[in-house]
Parts: C-alpha cells; structure tokens; sequence
C-alpha cells in the first residue's frame, strides 16, 4: 500500500481518534467525520477530549494539514482510499443497537466509486456476521456496487484500553479479516502502516469472535471473582489473601480481582451482544455469559449494602450519613465513565437516603456535581473507595476516616478499613 492514503474515519471517540492520529503519524491523509457539532468543534481547534491523545498531538495533526474533522456528511467528498467505521455500538433497553454502524455504513457507502479499489473496514465491537450480514448489504445498497469485486470490505476489531501507557495503539497486536482474500490482504497492508503487528484471520466471523471472547473472558473472570469476595466475606475468609496466594502459582492461574461492578464500552457490553445472537439466532441461551452478566449487574447493590452493613455495626444508619465516594470513572487515570458501577454505587446510596460527595479529579469539571478534591475525610460518616485514582492519597484518608470500605483492595490496612 502507498505510504500516503486518503483515510476517512467514521467516530472520532476513543476508538477513532486514535486511529486517526496514528495514521496521521504514518503520512496518510485523514478526514475525520464526528456528526456531533460540539465534538468537532473542539477537534478543530486542538481541544481533545479523549485522554489518549493530548491536545498537543491533535494540534500538531491539524498543524501537518493531513487531519480534517468534519461534522456534515455532505462534506465527505468521494476521494478516500480507506474508510474505517469506529462507531458505538451500544445497548437499548438491553438489546443491541447497530443504528451507528448501519448510519456510518449509508454514509460510507454513497462515497464508493467503480475503479477506485477503495476499502472500508468496520472496527466496532459486534457479534459475529454484522460485517457480511449487516454492513455489506448497505454498503452495496447506497453504492449500488458488489462487495469484493468492486471495492473490498474486513473487519479489524479495536482493542483500545483507555489509559494505558504500556499497550498503545501503535504496539498492540491487530487482527484484520476481509471478505475475499484479496480484502484481507488490503486491510492487512493498511493497518501494517499504523502498527507494529497484524494478525491475519480466517473468515469475518472468527474476527468478530475473538474480539467478542476477549472480553467475555474478562467479564466472566470478574464475576468469578466478585462472587467469591461475596462468599469468603460470608465465610469470614480474607478474599485478597486468597488471591495474593493463588497469584503465586506459575502456571494455569490468571489473577483478577473484585471491585463494585464491571464498566466501560467493552465488558457491561459485548458479552450481551454474543448471548443475544447466539438467542435470536440459535434459539439458545449462553448460560455462562447471562450469569456473569446477572452477578457483575449485581456488584453496585452489594458494594452499597456492605458500606450499609458498615455503618450499621457501627450504631449509624445509611439515611442521613455523610459519604465520601472515592471515584466515579469506571477505570483508573481516566475519565472515562461509560458504563461505570461507581455511578450506580452513588445512586443507589442516594436513592438509600445518604449524602454523597463525588470526588473524581479526572471527571470534575465534565459532571455536574464531581468534587476534585475531597473535604478532610473526618467530616464523613464514611469513605468508599470505587475508582483507585492514583491522585488519591489514601494513607492520609485512612488516618482521619472514621469507616473505609475498600472496594477495589488498593487502601493501606487500619482498624477503621474494610475491605470488599
């Protein structure tokens, strides 16, 4: 493939905004479609609001003139080379909903041109068959040409893990498949111009697969381990011993800890985009993934019956304290609050009759209400750490607490901590 290509990438989220600055990187020519007017705006003029890119990195790609942002769909002219769609891929009213991808798709499609050998790749997270069942009809459809023959379509499924430094877009292994051979073959060679290494994939489907069980392997591990927290607190068993000493062994044993729920994009959602498929189009149900799905939806209830329990031991009702909640991300060092279980922890303690104060530096500022930093730790009934922010001093806050609940297993011990 030409070191220089004309990319359009459809999203310009945690998933898109990446890509495009990585392409940018690589020499290509972007032209980022947002359709939210405020986002785009504040991508021309270099104000990122994805923690992964600092607005020194998006000002330099609007500086190189090969990063265009645009908001209108008649603005995409007809002349790209490669057109990723990274487009949400959420759930309504627990079901999923594909209305972004099958948008992107329409939009994709009317700039398809015969003899252009053009490619579209769908990098959104679905169950298997959404690139040949879903996307390929529209595609052909608005363009009125035959996918891979008169312009090739693959899948490459995104693993972009907000925040961290260590696996960047730029090392973390691909995977790309395409429709024919030959599609495949140039996703593949797009994608080689971008990042370090690129997994080639049999068929779409088994594509779409791997990134569905990458994180069904995670989200059925948590709900092991959340579950397991419940019962040797029951037991009246230390559960991060337990795990401190399973983590010691060499081999067949992957080490994953409890915390008030599962958040993101990825984990609350993709399982339920595989065990609805598997229903609606095999009659069947994924037992192991709907359980999962039941203990982690459970996680925020528990976590704040516990701080209940709590306070209760300790001659105080949960109606009318003070609480402290340490976290509202749904992960740490980032704002990122898709999905998050801190959110549900809060409202669940509120809906309880409690005062909470939200205290989250990364995401005060953005949610109405967050505190940046929190009042002393005395002034509270209680402290529920939920997000392990780094900026969290929490050998200070255990010194003046009067009860910590620890649900993330990261507080100092003292006689005023408990954890999950």
């Amino acid at each position: 493939m030409e070191q220089s290509t004309r990319v359009l990438v459809a999203g310009q989220g945690y998933v898109g905004l990446p890509l495009a600055m990585a392409a940018v990187d690589a020499g290509h020519h972007v032209v980022a479609f947002e359709p939210d007017p405020r986002r785009c705006l504040r991508l021309r003029e270099a104000d990122s609001y994805v923690e992964d890119v600092p607005s020194g990195r998006l000002k330099a790609a609007l500086g190189s003139g090969r990063y265009l942002p645009v908001a209108e769909s008649g603005a995409l002219l007809p002349d790209w080379d490669i057109a990723v769609i990274a487009v949400p891929t959420p759930l309504k009213d627990r079901t999923p909903d594909l209305s972004h991808v099958r948008d992107a798709g329409a939009v994709t499609g009317r700039g398809l041109r015969r003899g252009r050998n053009q490619t579209v790749v769908l990098e959104s997270t679905t169950h298997p068959g959404t690139t040949r069942d879903v996307l390929v009809p529209i595609l052909e459809g608005a363009s009125g040409l035959v996918a891979g023959e008169d312009f090739h379509v693959g899948f490459s499924p995104e693993r972009i893990d907000p925040g961290n430094t260590r696996w960047t877009f730029a090392n973390t292994p691909k995977v790309v498949a395409g429709l024919t051979p030959a599609c495949t073959e140039r996703v593949g060679a797009f994608y080689r111009t971008v990042t370090a290494t690129v997994h080639e994939a049999a068929s779409l489907e088994s594509a779409e697969l791997a990134k569905i069980l990458e994180n069904t392997f995670r989200h059925v591990n948590i709900a092991l381990v959340n579950e397991m927290a419940r019962l040797a607190h029951t037991l009246g068993i230390d559960v991060w011993d337990a795990l401190r000493l399973a983590g010691t062994k060499p081999f067949g044993f992957m080490t994953f800890t409890p915390g008030p729920g599962v958040g993101g994009h990825c984990l609350p959602v993709d399982p339920v985009y595989l065990s609805h498929h598997v229903r609606t189009s095999l009659g069947q149900s994924f037992r192991f993934v709907e359980l999962a799905q039941d203990i982690n939806e459970e996680q925020p209830g528990y976590v704040a019956q516990r701080l209940q329990d709590g306070l209760n031991a300790r001659g105080k009702p949960l109606n009318g304290c003070a609480i402290a909640a340490l976290g509202l991300s749904y992960k740490a060092g980032t704002a990122d609050v898709r999905q998050s279980p801190a959110r549900a922890v809060v409202d669940i303690l509120r809906a309880k009759g409690a005062t909470v104060d939200v205290v989250d530096p990364h995401v005060a500022g953005t949610e109405p209400g967050v505190m940046s930093e929190m009042s002393p730790a005395g002034d509270y009934d209680a402290v529920v750490v939920l997000t392990p922010h780094p900026e969290f001093d929490l050998e200070k806050i255990v010194g003046e607490a009067a009860y910590l609940l620890d649900a993330r297993g990261v507080a100092p011990p003292g006689p005023v901590v408990e954890y999950l």
